[in-house]
């Protein structure tokens, strides 16, 4: 199969706009292997300008919460059983599941019963729960693909064939970004001490979060009135909800922005974040940050009784150990947060030890994610085809 002059038919599925920038990459790095990649399952907008053909609207699919994708679960069992139809009656060389475990892993595990090879891009987060789902997902995959090194571990462990082919955002992302620069475009001094607020791209983050974020940066200005705030909202919905918010907080410096996440980071000097992926783009810029989070106390019993982690933020779990604070539910108060930030610009050694440890981790995620997932389900399709002889 891995012929310049061969055709490689692949079945996607992508169900959120992370995914769609995983699978283009992926596309692209297969059409430069092939001379024609087809493409079709569920694309978003990067996928179909690469050639992909969606079956279904990438938005059907883009459900978050518990309540949200139980309203539409007919219709999205009604997508999944099209989609399986569809594959087995015209099998494609590769079926790739990207993310959206829920959805995926039933469909894989059908396809891989009827002989067609299967992979699945981005772990789910076996490893912090749900242990006992790794049997399912290895009746349902034939090789997995994982973002991070500690993830691929796991699957080993569980005899499940893994590749870490490394983080897209750290291919994207270089070594070193010019803060100044990012401070500029903002319209702020090269030398203004900037926090950046990121309380989550979610309504109930925003709801539980934002007004916490704030009383931590008013209790962080009260005592350093130099400070300036940058907030970037992850959407116009998120901005409106936030622009309310800061109703209340005149007296804050506070830059409230659309979009625009990836320059408030670039600009901060230290940042204030939710815990998420998010995390793993600030440390990806370097950044000194103080993770927090909130939920609802029944759920926080539920989730904390599952996790096995001794970390939530994706900089401890990536070294294993504590290198940024996390402050979680009632620990997470202004003054908490707020002294968290501060003993930043109070300890620029710490800072300086926080950013070599940073950099050592964006080497071990720089891997050329697409280049190495391609090849990997290269690899995978040339073993059945090898069978199949």
């Amino acid at each position: 199969m891995s012929g310049a002059g061969d055709t490689l038919r692949i079945g996607m599925v992508a169900g959120e706009a992370s995914g769609d920038i995983l699978g283009a990459g992926l596309i692209a790095a297969l059409q430069r292997r092939f001379a024609r990649v087809e493409v079709r399952g569920i694309a978003g907008p990067r996928m179909l300008e690469l050639g992909a053909e969606t079956l279904f609207p990438m938005e059907r699919l883009s459900v978050m919460g518990l309540v949200e994708p139980l309203k539409r679960l007919p219709e999205l069992l009604r997508i999944r059983r099209s989609l399986r139809e569809q594959f087995l009656a015209d099998p494609p060389d590769v079926f790739v599941g990207i993310d959206s475990p829920d959805f995926n892993l039933s469909l894989e595990r059908s396809l891989k019963s009827a002989g067609i090879p299967t992979v699945h891009y981005v772990s789910p987060s076996v490893w912090a729960w749900r242990a006992g789902r790794i049997k399912k997902i290895s009746r349902a995959v034939d090789h997995m693909l994982t973002l991070l090194p500690f993830e691929a571990d796991f699957y080993r462990q569980h005899k499940v064939p893994v590749t870490f082919v490394g983080h897209p955002l750290a291919d994207d992302i270089p070594l070193h970004v010019d803060a100044a620069v990012a401070k500029r475009e903002l319209g702020f001094a090269v030398d203004d001490k900037l926090i950046a607020l990121l309380p989550g791209s979610r309504g109930g983050e925003v709801r539980l979060l934002g007004p916490l974020f704030l009383r931590s940066a008013r209790w962080c200005h009260q005592r350093r009135p130099e400070l300036k705030f940058v907030m970037p909202a992850a959407s116009e919905q998120r901005y409106q909800e936030l622009a309310a918010q800061l109703e209340a907080f005149a007296d804050l410096p506070v830059t409230l922005l659309r979009g625009q996440s990836h320059k408030a980071l670039a600009a901060a000097d230290n940042i204030l974040i939710a815990s998420g992926t998010a995390t793993l783009e600030a440390l990806l810029l370097k950044k000194p940050m103080v993770v927090a989070y909130k939920m609802a106390r029944l759920s926080h019993a539920i989730f904390s009784r599952m996790l096995h982690t001794d970390w939530v933020a994706l900089p401890n779990l990536l070294a294993q150990r504590e290198l940024v604070p996390e402050i979680l539910q009632e620990n997470a108060t202004a003054e908490n947060l707020g002294a968290a930030l501060l003993n930043y610009f109070d300890d620029p050694l710490l800072c300086d030890q926080l950013q070599r440890e940073f950099d050592d981790l964006h080497q071990q995620l720089r891997r050329d994610a697409s280049s190495r997932a391609a090849q990997a389900l290269c690899q995978l399709v040339d073993r059945g085809s090898q069978k199949d002889n």
